[in-house]
C-alpha cells in the first residue's frame, strides 16, 4: 500500500510539473511581455518587466487603430452568441430525432454527420457559395460558416445524453397532449441543461478563437474578429512586441475565465452518453 501511494504521490508531482512546464510559463510569459515596453519586450526574455507598463499598454491596445480592438470584441461576441445559440438548438433537435426514431433516412443523417467530423472544409468553394448567395464578406455568412463547421460535434453530444433520457417521459407527455414542439421544448430541453453547457463552452472558445474561418471568410477592417488583430501589431518594418502579447493576454482572458468557471459541467457534458448507448 505505501508503495502504490508512492507511486500516486510521484505521478501527481510530475503531471503538476508538466502542467505548470506546458501552461503556467507560457501564460506569465506572456503577462510579462505585455507588462513591459517596446524596447525590453524586443528581448524576448522570460523575465520581470523593469518597470510594469500593463496598464498603458491595455490602454494603447485599445485605443491604437481607431479602437479597432473594441470594434473586434463586440464583433467576436456577436458572432460567438449568435452561432452558439443556433448550434445548441439545431443540434439539440436533431440529436433528439436521431436518437429516438429509427428509420431509413438515420443511416444518411448519421454518415453526412460523421463526414462534418472528418472531411476538412474547402476554401474555395465556400467562398464561391458564399459570393453566389451574397454572404461573402458579411457576418451572417460567417455565422453560417461556424454553425456548419461545429453542428456535427454538438449533434453526436446530444444524441449520446438523449439515450440517457428514459422514453417514458415521452410517452406520460405525449398522452397528457403535448405536441412535439412542446414535449421538446417544455420536457426535454430542460433534462439537456449539462450536455447543453458542455457544448455552449466548448463551441463558444472554438468559435471565439477562431483564426482561419475570419482570415478567409469575413476580410476587411468592417467585420474584424480579435484573432486578426494581431497583425495591427506585427508587420514587416514594425514589431510592437509588448503590444502584440497585450492584445493577446486581452483575448485569452474570457475562454480562459469560461474554462475555470465551467471546468467540471464541461466533464459531465462530455461524459454523460458514455454509460448507455
Amino acid at each position: 500500500m505505501k508503495r502504490e501511494r508512492r507511486k500516486a504521490w510521484i505521478v501527481g508531482l510530475i503531471a503538476i510539473a508538466v502542467s505548470i512546464v506546458i501552461f503556467i510559463i507560457p501564460f506569465v510569459f506572456i503577462l510579462f511581455m505585455a507588462s513591459k515596453t517596446s524596447t525590453e519586450a524586443a528581448d524576448f526574455k522570460l523575465a520581470p518587466p523593469s518597470q510594469w507598463m500593463l496598464l498603458q499598454n491595455i490602454h494603447d491596445v485599445l485605443t491604437g487603430y481607431d479602437y479597432v480592438v473594441v470594434r473586434a470584441f463586440i464583433n467576436s461576441t456577436t458572432l460567438t452568441v449568435v452561432s452558439v445559440a443556433i448550434m445548441v438548438v439545431f443540434a439539440a433537435m436533431t440529436g433528439y430525432v436521431l436518437q429516438r426514431r429509427r428509420s431509413r433516412i438515420n443511416a444518411v443523417v448519421n454518415f453526412f454527420v460523421l463526414a462534418g467530423l472528418i472531411v476538412p472544409p474547402a476554401v474555395v468553394p465556400t467562398v464561391w457559395v458564399l459570393q453566389r448567395i451574397g454572404l461573402y464578406k458579411t457576418m451572417p455568412g460567417m455565422i453560417f460558416i461556424e454553425v456548419t463547421f461545429g453542428l456535427a460535434f454538438c449533434i453526436l453530444l446530444f444524441r449520446a445524453f438523449v439515450s440517457t433520457i428514459p422514453k417514458e417521459l415521452d410517452e406520460a407527455a405525449i398522452v397528457d397532449g403535448a405536441g412535439p414542439l412542446r414535449l421538446f421544448f417544455t420536457v426535454i430541453m430542460p433534462l439537456l441543461r449539462p450536455v447543453m453547457i458542455t457544448v455552449i463552452v466548448v463551441q463558444a472558445v472554438a468559435v471565439f478563437n477562431d483564426f482561419q474561418g475570419p482570415l478567409y471568410f469575413l476580410p476587411g477592417n468592417a467585420g474584424v474578429t480579435v484573432q486578426l488583430t494581431l497583425y495591427n501589431f506585427q508587420s514587416q518594418t514594425l514589431n510592437q512586441w509588448n503590444l502584440l502579447f497585450t492584445d493577446i493576454l486581452l483575448i485569452t482572458i474570457p475562454p480562459l475565465i469560461m474554462y475555470i468557471f465551467f471546468n467540471r459541467k464541461i466533464v459531465a457534458g462530455m461524459t454523460s452518453g458514455a454509460v448507455k448507448g
